[in-house]
């Protein structure tokens, strides 16, 4: 009962998020790996009735979980296939023999043609996968082919087709690529497709240095812009990775400093009761859980966000000034403009001048306000509130890595923030 006890605690905390989760039996091996959209739906599905007998009988083993985001499900399904291979886990044996589940072949050909298939027939290919869905597949092969264009034709044919003019064949038909550099191209993509993107991006990073130091600027642009792509394909960015998503996120935002310290926020309450507030710390595009902060909210009654996150704004930066303790580079707050307003007042009121970054929970919209600390009047504008010409709201791609380091934040506050609340209901519920 205990071990339920603790594997339940670990599924109500469980992110909103696509990514990956690991289940351990009690010595720690890892007996079943999935992947989903959102982890904390999929999750929650083994609270429910009417399990099957093998996913009651997974559940009666586990005795913890892991998780491993990811910027969406399609990179999910990488990561997946990776750790599968890696660890062999037990309930996972029926992937490996299922013909109901697609795999890449790679044709054995002088230009070898990359398809998706449910077949096999080791004479005519290579085969990487099964993979367990395969819509998800077909768009990580769209991403992949953005950057590392390949052919896709069952047979090379005498003039080039529709999908070199778009860029997304190399076109080997009409002698446009040597032999020898499509094969370079082809175990690029392989590296991907097993799941070992943070190889490939240290190998192309030495290439953009060493292409740039003997000034072939064109060839350097085209490999950043793949370490670009190839980011958000990682579960856990390295660290070339992480440094490249802050510099991403500075352009981005317009800051004036790296973002090395981005302190997260978040709220959770049930109707306004047991409501917390939480703060996460990441350093260098990390996670430092030595500088995690919760907070039970002490002045507001009811449901009311915005004052509840003032209050933990004001506490927090009250405290590091009266303590003379270092400031974060950036500060991100869950939700709209309306609540990155609420933390700029807060901020000013305190005479602090800390670049602000929100999310919105549903169409993930990025604000933005970076105050003067000549100007930072803030305006009401018809009953609500907007800000002033510090505002703005940021564009960017919902596959850019500048986003999957924003959604990470946000994640693990949003995480941390449920936990504490979870952990203060129970008290309610049953003294402990």
């Amino acid at each position: 009962m205990e071990q339920l006890s603790e594997l339940r605690k670990k599924i109500l905390s469980a992110p909103d998020s696509a990514g990956v989760y690991l289940m351990r039996d009690c010595l720690g091996r890892v007996i079943y790996i999935g992947k989903a959209n959102s982890l904390k739906k999929r999750l929650f599905s083994y609270l429910g009735r009417g399990l099957s007998s093998k996913t009651t009988a997974l559940i009666s083993k586990a005795a913890d979980i892991e998780f491993k985001l990811t910027a969406n499900e399609a990179m999910a399904l990488l990561l997946e296939f990776k750790l599968i291979h890696e660890f062999n886990p037990r309930y996972n044996t029926s992937l490996k023999d299922d013909k109901s589940f697609p795999s890449v072949r790679i044709s054995r050909e002088k230009f070898p043609a990359i398809q998706i298939t449910r077949q096999k027939n080791n004479a005519a290919g290579r085969y990487l996968g099964p993979y367990t869905n395969t819509k998800l597949l077909k768009s990580v092969l769209k991403i992949i082919r953005l950057e590392f264009a390949y052919r896709s034709c069952r047979r090379l044919p005498k003039k080039s087709c529709i999908y070199h003019r778009i860029n997304l064949c190399p076109a080997p038909c009409i002698g446009k690529i040597s032999q020898k550099e499509y094969k370079r191209r082809l175990d690029n993509i392989i590296l991907i497709l097993e799941g070992k993107g943070d190889l490939l991006i240290r190998k192309l990073t030495k290439s953009m240095r060493d292409k740039s130091g003997v000034g072939d600027f064109e060839a350097a642009a085209r490999m950043r812009d793949q370490i670009i792509t190839l980011t958000r394909m990682s579960g856990q960015p390295d660290g070339s990775s992480r440094k490249n998503e802050l510099e991403l996120l500075k352009r981005s935002l317009g800051l004036k400093n790296l973002p090395s310290r981005i302190e997260g926020f978040d709220i959770s309450n049930l109707s306004g009761k047991q409501a917390v507030g939480a703060m996460v710390s990441f350093y260098n595009g990390q996670a430092d859980k030595n500088n995690y902060r919760r907070f039970r909210i002490k002045t507001i009654f009811g449901i009311d966000d915005y004052q509840m996150l003032a209050e933990v704004v004001r506490r927090r930066y009250r405290r590091l000034l009266k303590e003379k303790k270092a400031l974060p580079d950036l500060v991100l707050i869950d939700g709209g403009k309306g609540h990155l307003l609420t933390a700029a007042r807060e901020l000013k009121a305190l005479n602090l001048y800390i670049p602000l970054v929100s999310i919105a929970k549903k169409k993930e919209n990025i604000y933005c306000w970076q105050p003067d600390s000549g100007d930072t009047t803030l305006q009401p504008d018809s009953g609500d509130t907007t800000l002033n010409s510090n505002f703005n709201k940021v564009e960017l791609s919902v596959v850019s890595p500048e986003l999957n380091l924003i959604r990470r934040v946000r994640d693990e506050a949003h995480r941390f923030a449920l936990s504490y609340h979870h952990v203060l209901r129970r008290k309610a519920l049953i003294g402990r």
